[in-house]
C-alpha cells in the first residue's frame, strides 16, 4: 500500500510539470499586468486538470517503459466519463476525483490487459492495443455508476471542504503541518492535489465555475490563497533560515556546508524546491523535520489570523510572490512575518544542532573516499556532478544490478524496488554525496539526490542496461 501512494503521488507530479509556465504566462498576460488575450489560453492547463491528471495517473501506475498507449487509455477514460457525465446532468462535476478514477481504472485496464492474445482476424488489437478497447467498454457503465453515486459523494466533498474552511486558522495549519509531514514518504501530493485544484468553487466574470484554491485564486476569488500563503513564508524565509543555521554551526568542512546550504537555499527561493535542504538534517534528526513542519502550518495560520492572503501558480517562490501580489490582500505583510519566522526557525535549528550535536553536514568530518575507487575512477572525485561515479557506487551498495527489480525518479529521489534491501549500505551511499536513505520495507528504498537525480538517473540506466 505504501509503494502504490508513493507512485500515486509521484504521478500526480507529472501534470504538476506544466503549471509553472502555464501559472506564469496566465498571471502576466492577465488584464490587470501585460493584457495579451491570446496568452491567456495558458489557463487551459488549470481547467483541464483533471484530464492531465488522468493521464498523468494512467502513465505513472503502468508497469511499462512505453507511456503513450497508457496516457491514450488515460485521456478515453476521462474523456468519456466527461462527456457521459455531461449528457446524464451536466451539473456534476467529479473535477479531480474524475482525473483519479479515470487514471486509477485506465491502469488498471493497462496492466490487466496489455498481454491479451486475440484471434488473427482481430490480431491488430491485440496486446498493447487492447487496453483502448477494453477502456472505453469499461468506463461506459463507470459513468452510469458515478451518475448515481456522485451526487452524494460530491456533497460529502462540499462538506470536507466547508469543514476545513470553517475550522479557520486550524484548518490552515493542519494543512501546512501534514504539507511538510508528508513529504518524506512522498504523499503529500495527495492532500495537494485536493486542497489546489479540488476545494471549493468560485464562479469568474465569464461565468464558468473553477475549484480550487491555486485556480479560484489566479481568477480573482477573493477568499482564496489562505490555505497557500504559509508556504511563501516557510520556503522562502524558513528554509534559507535552516541553511543559514546549518551553516553557522558547521564545525568542519564549513565551505563546502557554505557551499552546498547557498545552492540549496537559492534553488528553494527561485524554484520553490526544498528538498535539497529539508533532506540534509531529516534522516538524522526527525525532531528537527517535526519542528519545521509544525513551523509551516504555524506561518500559515499566523497569516490567516493577520488577513493576508497570497496564492501562487506553482510553489511559494519569490517569482510567483511577485506575480501574484496584485492579486493579494496585504501580501506585502509576508515579508516581515517572514523575517519574524526566519529569526524563529535560525534560533531553533542553530541552538538545537549545536546543543545536541546533530550528526549533519558541518557536524561530522569528511572522510577521503578515494580508496573506494578502482583505477577507471582515478578521474572522477567524490562531488555532486560525478553522477558516474554516484550511479556506479550506489549500484555496489544496494546489492549489486541483481538485486534490482525496478527503478525509477522522481523530482528529488531515486525510487527502487529491490528484491532485498537489507543488502543496503546506507553509509557507503551516504559517501556518495546522496542526501539521504529511505528503507520503507523488505523491497522498497528511496535514495535522496536532490534536483540532481534527473542526470543521475541516465548513468544509473547505462550501468544496469548497458548498450
Amino acid at each position: 500500500m505504501m509503494r502504490f501512494l508513493q507512485k500515486l503521488g509521484k504521478s500526480m507530479l507529472i501534470p504538476i510539470v506544466a503549471l509553472p509556465a502555464a501559472g506564469i504566462l496566465f498571471r502576466i498576460s492577465s488584464e490587470d499586468l501585460l493584457n495579451w488575450k491570446l496568452f491567456q489560453a495558458s489557463g487551459a492547463i488549470f481547467n483541464n486538470i483533471d484530464i492531465l491528471i488522468a493521464i498523468g495517473i494512467a502513465m505513472g501506475l503502468s508497469k511499462t517503459k512505453d507511456r503513450g498507449i497508457p496516457a491514450l487509455t488515460g485521456f478515453i477514460a476521462i474523456s468519456i466519463l466527461k462527456e457521459g457525465l455531461k449528457i446524464l446532468d451536466p451539473d456534476l462535476n467529479m473535477s479531480v476525483f474524475g482525473g483519479l478514477i479515470s487514471g486509477l481504472l485506465a491502469a488498471w485496464v493497462y496492466n490487466k490487459f496489455k498481454e491479451v492474445e486475440l484471434p488473427k482476424v482481430f490480431s491488430f488489437f491485440s496486446g498493447e492495443n487492447f487496453p483502448i478497447t477494453m477502456i472505453i467498454i469499461i468506463m461506459l457503465p463507470v459513468t452510469g455508476l458515478s451518475f448515481l453515486i456522485w451526487p452524494y459523494a460530491q456533497a460529502s466533498i462540499d462538506w470536507l471542504a466547508q469543514s476545513l474552511v470553517t475550522l479557520g486558522g486550524l484548518g490552515v495549519f493542519i494543512n501546512g503541518f501534514l504539507n511538510r509531514f508528508l513529504l518524506p514518504f512522498g504523499l503529500h501530493h495527495v492532500l495537494n492535489t485536493y486542497i489546489y485544484f479540488g476545494l471549493g468553487d468560485f464562479k469568474t466574470a465569464g461565468g464558468e465555475v473553477v475549484h480550487g484554491e491555486i485556480t479560484r485564486f489566479l481568477n480573482g476569488d477573493p477568499t482564496a490563497g489562505y490555505f497557500l500563503s504559509g508556504y511563501f513564508v516557510s520556503i522562502m524565509f524558513g528554509v534559507p533560515a535552516i541553511a543559514l543555521a546549518i551553516t553557522k554551526a558547521a564545525k568542519f568542512n564549513k565551505q563546502n556546508t557554505k557551499a552546498l546550504m547557498g545552492s540549496g537555499s537559492f534553488t528553494a527561493i527561485v524554484a520553490g524546491i526544498t528538498e535539497p535542504i529539508e533532506f540534509t538534517f531529516l534522516f538524522t534528526s526527525p525532531f528537527l523535520y517535526f519542528i519545521h513542519s509544525v513551523y509551516t502550518g504555524l506561518a500559515g495560520m499566523t497569516l490567516y489570523y493577520l488577513h493576508i492572503r497570497e496564492g501562487f501558480s506553482w510553489g511559494g517562490s519569490i517569482i510567483d510572490y511577485i506575480l501574484n501580489l496584485s492579486l493579494s490582500d496585504k501580501g506585502w505583510m509576508i515579508i516581515p512575518v517572514g523575517i519574524g519566522f526566519f529569526i524563529l526557525y535560525f534560533v531553533t535549528f542553530y541552538f538545537y544542532i549545536i546543543n545536541w550535536k546533530v550528526p549533519i553536514i558541518g557536524q561530522i568530518e569528511e572522510q577521503d573516499f578515494d580508496k573506494e575507487k578502482s583505477e577507471e575512477e582515478n578521474d572522477l572525485s567524490l562531488t555532486h556532478n560525478q553522477y558516474q561515479y554516484m550511479s556506479k557506487k550506489i549500484i555496489e551498495n544496494i546489492g549489486t544490478k541483481e538485486n534490482i527489480i525496478e527503478y525509477e525518479n522522481c523530482i528529488t529521489r531515486l525510487r527502487l524496488e529491490l528484491k532485498d534491501t537489507s543488502l543496503i549500505n546506507k553509509e557507503k551511499i551516504m559517501q556518495t554525496g546522496a542526501h539521504g536513505v529511505v528503507i520503507i520495507d523488505k523491497h522498497n528504498a528511496q535514495i535522496v539526490i536532490g534536483p540532481e537525480v534527473t542526470k543521475l538517473i541516465k548513468e544509473f540506466k547505462k550501468e544496469i542496461e548497458p548498450e
